[in-house]
């Protein structure tokens, strides 16, 4: 069958009219959608910016929860013109939001161990039950922290091992903070002798304890008979001093007591 060149001269008339009448009637949702992703590309930097300088000037507010406030709010913005954009070209917005909404109802619970992690990140940043450089006890977790993020927090032991520990093992448990008070309290335990004078060894503990300027004057030193045994008698010294020099003054006094105190023959 031969092809009529009156037909297809019609057909391709055609074509390019309805390719005409396409462009025509889209050509301003074209331009208005530029339009959105340029304003709206430009209004996410914006706000970005404005959130994570505003939360700097917050006294006490961590640097990294405003990064993520800031951040959420960009990528917040940068959505919402997607979804603009595509009503500019008549796709229904409701389906859209409600397919954000079901996409994002999969990847919570596909990463619900992540997002626990997240929230308990910001929990921590919030209500700061410990701070950078401040050592903890959190269960099995102890160390030095050294950064707090908002999946994990990184800790370095007193041994000198790098620490990750998810945030939500951190939350979900007690913590003990051996620097937020700034002072802390030790005791010292020796074993006396029934031969050997109890007044005068504590007398002994608390002219050594005088003798180290770390420790504090108020709460004042303490000596007292902690355990008393068959043939022995233990007795305690109780001290206070700043936990920056918690673990050297107990070293000095370890060596005053068993060097000095014990050599002189005092008890």
């Amino acid at each position: 069958m031969e092809l009529d060149p009156r037909n297809a001269y019609a057909a391709l008339e055609t074509g390019v009219g309805q390719i005409y009448a396409l462009a025509i009637s889209y050509s301003l949702s074209v331009v208005g959608a530029v339009v959105l992703l340029v304003v709206g590309y430009l209004a996410a930097g914006f706000a970005e910016r404005s959130i994570s300088v505003g939360l700097k000037h917050v006294h006490g507010f961590d640097l990294t929860l405003s990064h993520f406030f800031a951040t959420l709010a960009r990528y917040a913005i940068l959505v919402l013109v997607v979804v603009m954009v595509l009503g500019q070209f008549g796709v229904q917005t409701a389906s859209i939001i409600a397919t954000i909404g079901a996409v994002g109802l999969a990847i919570g619970l596909a990463l619900q161990g992540t997002l626990q992690n997240i929230a308990a990140g910001i929990m921590l940043l919030v209500l700061r039950p410990f701070r950078i450089g401040e050592e903890v006890e959190v269960g099995p977790v102890t160390g030095t922290v050294q950064e707090i993020g908002l999946f994990a927090t990184r800790l370095r032991r007193d041994d000198g091992v790098f620490l990750l520990a998810p945030n939500s093992t951190l939350w979900n448990q007690p913590v003990r903070n051996f620097t937020r008070n700034g002072v802390r309290r030790e005791e010292i335990t020796i074993t006396v002798g029934d031969g050997d004078d109890i007044d005068l060894a504590r007398k002994a503990l608390l002219d050594t304890a005088a003798s180290e300027p770390n420790i504090k004057g108020k709460p004042a030193p303490e000596t007292f008979v902690s355990e008393l045994g068959d043939s022995s008698t233990k007795v305690t010294l109780r001290y206070w001093t700043s936990a920056a020099d918690f673990f050297a003054t107990k070293a000095e006094l370890m060596r005053k007591i068993s060097g000095d105190v014990r050599k002189s023959g005092q008890f």
